[in-house]
């Protein structure tokens, strides 16, 4: 069984570039922007690569860093593409795209440390590539929040980097649990307990340390110290009650900057066929990123 949970994602990692195309209608802003540059980040598990996109003529702007989704099976960094895009055109910041290793080539801790590892060079070497160093959120969609999660927490307590925002969006959470503990609001959900099952046994692996809190974030003992938090999640997601339960622990902290339920959706709250509702989502999370680097975005 166990191979066939590998095959399924390894089977769903080559296919990504052909089978995801939810970027294709929420190309709203940065289209004109030049292609991302190539480059790569140091990490404990080898070099990983990074695509950095640059608002056009502007020295040194702060550093949004962006982990994509896919189960942790799909190394996909390209159908984020769109919101690496937007974030540019309409938040004014550069986004750092991570490529991060995923199942079955790798099993956690990899991504999580890579994520980390990532985050934690450019908040010392960023001005290498004349970008701000002083000046950078962490998010994610997915997998790749619950990464952004993730290496925050290792940040914190590490004390390698401070960003100014996580920004987690229908984040993965929690890896410890019963799948079928997880519920959703509609009948026939985006994600259901096979795929999250699958994601226990090819990623996360080794069942004993599903608990560790940079595996799931939500069992952390403390949030105290983690840098200022957006959380979306959607309405009809199954993972939305994880994420519910993670904004709520971060507003007793006093560190909740905003939760949104986005009304009628399940996990692809960027829903295409509403392009004016995505139109405004996207919006507002670029009004969030920009707020957070302020004053170091130039009028």
């Amino acid at each position: 069984m166990a191979l066939n949970h590998d095959a399924y994602a390894l089977m769903s990692g080559l296919l990504a570039p052909l089978t995801v195309r939810y970027g294709r209608s929420l190309r709203f802003a940065g289209q004109d922007l030049p292609r991302p540059t190539r480059r790569s980040v140091p990490t404990r598990h080898g070099r990983v690569r990074v695509e950095v996109y640059r608002p056009p003529g502007v020295t040194a702007p702060p550093v949004h860093v962006h982990f994509h989704g896919g189960a942790f099976m799909m190394r996909f960094p390209r159908m984020d593409d769109f919101f690496c895009r937007f974030l540019v055109a309409e938040a004014g910041v550069a986004v750092v795209n991570v490529d991060y290793l995923v199942a079955p080539r790798v099993r956690y801790p990899v991504a999580h440390e890579q994520a980390h590892d990532v985050v934690a060079w450019l908040a010392g070497h960023a001005g290498e590539w004349d970008l701000d160093e002083r000046s950078i959120s962490v998010g994610g969609f997915s997998g790749g929040g619950g990464l952004a999660a993730s290496a925050c927490l290792q940040a914190r307590d590490l004390g390698t980097a401070s960003p100014r925002l996580q920004l987690l969006a229908v984040p993965s959470l929690e890896v410890a649990g019963d799948v079928h503990d997880k519920h959703a609001t509609i009948p026939h959900p985006m994600i259901g307990p096979g795929l999250l099952t699958t994601v226990r046994a090819t990623y996360f692996k080794d069942a004993s340390r599903r608990s560790e809190p940079y595996a799931s974030p939500l069992l952390a003992d403390t949030v105290a110290g983690l840098p200022p938090t957006v959380v979306v999640t959607a309405e009809h997601d199954l993972l939305r009650a994880e994420g519910d339960a993670y904004a709520q622990r971060l507003a007793q902290e006093g560190l909740l900057f905003e939760h949104r339920v986005v009304p009628g959706r399940d996990h692809y709250f960027l829903d295409g066929d509403d392009p004016e509702q995505a139109r405004r989502e996207l919006d507002h999370l670029a009004a969030l990123v920009r707020a957070a680097h302020l004053p170091t975005i130039d009028p």
